[in-house]
């Protein structure tokens, strides 16, 4: 019968018994300081056989720490990638607790796939409907949070953040007007080009700049440049309070006193509601003058006729339409931007999604709005 194999070294003792069998003593403390260097000798040293099987003999071990289960690891993954069987031997107490932190048993466990198994229809209809019903209270009580802020500036004018609404003012109205200047120009020029094919069959050219102007004035110039301030300045808004919100800024200024509705939205809302309506001015004039190009060089107008046709058929009405709904946009766009800047969980992505969120709900909104003014105004005029 063959005497089994003994070999030494510091730190641990090695013992085969000739028949793919090895069993690993390790010895004294195993920990930061000696993990490193048992890992370097044992990978020379232990070469596990397949099918046979490796024991580690933890009997002698005084102290474990998680460089010393890092080290056990690495044992157990060589031993199973090889095919052979692993188990340890004469576990104390305390080393148990130390590997049963780490879930040392599961290490190198393959699980079976388990497909998740899938929530009905009802159950996800009923979760969608609670989120639902979650987000219209938290958007009800910000509403509320937002008119008691708004009331209070107007009661105490010294409390506005008068630079920080200025700062707003022109972020959200100055720099934007160079995109919607040129985007309401191409808008009328487009307009009272295709118009004009259609109307010039019936010797109708002069019409062109009614459309134009009534167009603009009422429905799109108001449209346009709410969209356009809904992508620049209401997805701005969300990112700023998100950033603020993940970075606990928000939790300091109402730890400071501060109250976080009156200190970030207030100035963004009175911002949009002064330059808003301005912004549709402007588009309204450009779209007019992009219809004057096509009058001019296309229809053999002049310009004096095409500014007299367009004065004809505006009024003061058509004008204050736009720039009250202008307004409506405004507080919608800054309203919704904040909240789902307040909204924002997590880290970055989160504060991607309220960003696309923002201006998909202002648009959604801007869109709604303007239905609902038609219908009123349909039965009014």
């Amino acid at each position: 019968m063959n005497e089994p194999e003994q070999r030494s070294a510091g730190g641990y003792r090695l013992e085969e018994d000739g028949r793919g069998g090895v069993t690993l003593h390790l010895e004294g403390p195993i920990g930061v300081s000696d993990s490193a260097g048992l890992i370097k000798r044992l990978d020379r040293s232990l070469t596990p056989q397949a099918g046979g099987t490796v024991a580690v003999d933890l009997g002698r071990v005084t102290y474990l720490d998680d460089y010393g289960v890092l080290l056990l690891s690495e044992i157990k993954m060589s031993t199973l990638q090889k095919k052979a069987d692993f188990y340890l031997q004469n576990i104390s107490h305390e080393i148990s607790k130390t590997l049963s932190m780490y879930n040392f048993d599961t290490l190198g466990r393959s699980e079976s796939f388990r497909k998740p198994k899938r929530a009905n229809v009802l159950t996800r209809l009923g979760e969608a409907t609670m989120r639902q019903a979650a987000e219209a209270k938290y958007m009800i009580s910000f509403l509320g949070s937002v008119c008691f802020a708004l009331l209070h500036v107007c009661l105490h004018p010294r409390s506005l953040r008068r630079d920080e609404t200025y700062t707003c003012m022109q972020k959200t109205g100055v720099d934007a007007l160079p995109i919607v200047g040129m985007i309401s120009f191409l808008m009328g020029l487009i307009m009272a080009f295709m118009s004009s094919v259609q109307l010039q069959q019936f010797g109708a050219n002069i019409y062109v700049a009614s459309l134009v102007s009534l167009a603009m004035t009422r429905e799109l110039g108001p449209i346009m440049t709410a969209i356009i301030v809904a992508g620049r300045s209401g997805s701005a808004f969300a990112a700023e309070i998100g950033t603020m919100k993940i970075s606990e800024e928000v939790d300091a200024l109402f730890t400071m006193g501060f109250d976080p509705t009156r200190f970030l939205v207030t100035p963004k809302i009175i911002a949009s509601v002064i330059v808003v309506p301005l912004l549709t001015i402007f588009s309204d004039i450009f779209a007019i003058m992009g219809g004057l190009i096509v009058g001019v060089f296309t229809l053999d107008l002049t310009a004096n006729a095409y500014i007299a046709q367009t004065i004809k058929t505006l009024d003061l009405f058509d004008v204050l339409l736009g720039f009250c709904k202008s307004a409506v946009f405004a507080v919608l766009i800054a309203w919704i931007g904040c909240l789902r800047g307040f909204r924002v969980r997590g880290g970055a992505a989160s504060v991607g999604e309220a960003t696309t969120s923002a201006v998909v709900s202002g648009i959604f909104l801007i869109i709604l709005f303007n239905s609902i003014f038609s219908v009123i105004l349909r039965y009014w005029e």
